[in-house]
């Protein structure tokens, strides 16, 4: 059993768990620790919902409507239901519609900390520049993340705010773009930088993508509960601050990183976008370090919550 802290405010968390038969549902995790099942919650209530119920992206494809049910049965359901730490807590969306997007050198920081493994002539990007990472790199917020030396032996920790699509677009307008979000997430790109930098010629997709590498969670903020201009993101590992930066930090902001990746790229209800790491990782560190089988990495992001992940040998 993971000891899970929830932050004590009045935001809206929704959060994706296992029950006691295996089960997906959709929850809303309260202050006290406890979770309402949200199909359960209703049927108590005799209310029909107008959305899957136990599914977090039906509940972001039914838009502003199916949101405001969900408030509705938080308001109801305000005691009892489980307590967060006695469930298994998976990834927000464990089906993802596609790959995570990624956005590299979004702080000017880590930017610099990592120029000793680029080429010198490489400058700021005057446009983000995008990657990503294959789905099968999702995780759980407390699930174990693989290690396999034989793979790699550099593995590096970047913590990062994930923005959840909430609905289509497609040449968004930074004015707009804030429409588009559902709400907001950890996400921590874990990143093999011997297969990322140097081995096989430098490999992006494959050294950000290795399985169980991009823990997600512990749950969602749902976009009008939450103002990501200005938050703090933490890394620790066995307890030592590694990172902390803060969003406000960002090179390229929200706006200016949906609109660009929507440029004639059609974006979908439950996409996922990881805007970059603020500086601390351990390939910057002189000597670099790297995360071995017993580390415990924890990412936390002010206002939404932290994720906790052991580094397992494979």
């Amino acid at each position: 059993m993971t000891n899970i802290e929830v932050p004590l405010d009045s935001k809206l968390r929704l959060l994706t768990f296992a029950n006691e038969n295996g089960a997906v549902r959709l929850g809303i995790v309260r202050p006290d620790g406890h979770v309402t099942d949200v199909a359960e919650a209703a049927r108590k209530a005799g209310r029909s919902l107008g959305f899957d119920g136990t599914s977090m992206r039906a509940l972001i494809e039914g838009g502003a409507e199916a949101l405001a049910e969900v408030r509705e049965l938080a308001a109801i359901e305000a005691r009892g239901g489980f307590n967060v730490s006695d469930l298994r807590v998976l990834p927000p969306l464990p089906r993802l519609n596609g790959n995570i997007f990624c956005v590299g050198w979004n702080y000017l920081e880590h930017f610099s900390e990592g120029a000793a493994f680029r080429d010198p002539a490489q400058k700021l990007p005057e446009h983000p520049v995008f990657f990503s990472k294959g789905v099968a790199a999702l995780n759980g917020p407390f699930d174990p993340i693989p290690y396999d030396a034989e793979i790699s032996a550099q593995i590096d920790w970047e913590a990062e705010l994930g923005v959840v699509i909430g609905k289509r677009g497609k040449n968004i307008t930074e004015f707009e773009a804030l429409d588009y979000v559902f709400g907001y997430t950890a996400i921590n790109d874990v990143s093999a930088r011997d297969l990322q930098k140097t081995r096989h010629g430098g490999q992006w997709l494959k050294g950000k993508s290795l399985d169980g590498t991009a823990p997600m969670g512990p749950w969602i903020v749902p976009a009008g509960e939450f103002d990501a201009s200005a938050v703090r993101i933490v890394t620790r590992v066995n307890g030592v601050v590694k990172q902390d930066g803060n969003t406000r930090d960002m090179y390229f902001k929200i706006p200016r990183i949906i609109a660009e990746l929507s440029r004639g790229m059609t974006l979908q209800p439950g996409d996922v976008i990881s805007t970059g790491t603020p500086s601390g990782v351990g390939m910057g560190r002189t000597p670099p370090e790297w995360l071995k089988p017993g580390d415990v990495l924890e990412t936390e992001i002010e206002g939404i919550g932290r994720m906790r992940n052991v580094i397992r040998e494979a």
